[in-house]
């Protein structure tokens, strides 16, 4: 399997914007249409696309809803959403609208019977986001950071059938320093479920180094910031990540 590249959306206020470190007031603002910026990922070759409502992340409802759905209605290949989807009905309504795979985090920690049960019902639809601050699990859009550590709430669901694990490093997501690729792949080896890798993408290099451990278990990397600040061809990072196959 080669390494699946998301190029990411990430929404506030209906705009495509990156933060640094997670930080609301520090959001760089990329566009004013959502759906135009999947287009051009599509064109550039992606089949996969990360989406996360920032707002929803906080708010813990869907608020970019329709910014949401133009994406899916206009992006061909599969949309993988995440933000503040912490219900049944959330799940199942996003799932009926076209929507790949959803990304659950602060109820995996808070409702972990909720993220089993949507694992069970909707077989290879479920990601739970494993977001880490200083090697604990942060919850609530990362502004809370809690007493677990990462691996033990990886290991809670290594059975109930979860798609992936989506694991952000937390301080460098935005910030362009380079992937935490040794916390990633620990994470990866240290269970049976496939690790996609996220945060402080700063260029190519991090994806030849992430898909050289495929084998151990990392499936995908998501790139945001790289990509908008041309540090990042999403050409060249699809290629390379095939050649690794």
């Amino acid at each position: 399997m080669s390494l699946i590249v998301f190029p990411a959306i990430d929404l506030k206020n209906g705009q495509v914007v990156r933060l640094a470190e997670g930080d609301m007031d520090r959001a760089t603002v990329y566009g004013d249409d959502p759906a135009a910026q999947a287009a051009l990922f599509a064109q550039a070759g992606a089949q996969h696309l990360h989406v996360v409502d920032l707002d929803g992340s906080f708010a813990g409802h869907a608020v970019n809803a329709a910014a949401i759905e133009r994406i899916v209605e206009t992006f061909p290949g599969h949309v993988q959403l995440g933000g503040g989807i912490r219900n049944r009905e959330s799940v199942e309504r996003w799932f009926d609208l076209g929507v790949s795979r959803i990304v659950i985090g602060t109820a995996a920690l808070k409702d972990p019977a909720f993220v089993k049960l949507a694992a069970r019902d909707f077989p290879g639809g479920i990601v739970v986001a494993v977001d880490a601050r200083d090697g604990f699990v942060a919850t609530d859009g990362w502004a809370e950071k809690s007493d677990m550590p990462v691996i033990d709430l990886a290991r809670r669901f290594e059975d109930a059938g979860v798609a992936s694990l989506l694991f952000t490093d937390v301080g460098r997501d935005g910030m362009l320093k380079g992937c935490n690729v040794e916390a990633t792949v620990d994470l990866a080896r240290a269970t049976d479920i496939p690790v996609i890798a996220s945060g402080g993408v700063a260029g190519i290099a991090d994806i030849r180094v992430l898909s050289l451990h495929a084998d151990d278990g990392i499936e995908g990397v998501i790139t945001g910031r790289a990509l908008y600040d041309g540090r990042l061809d999403l050409k060249v990072a699809l290629a390379v990540a095939q050649a690794a196959a």
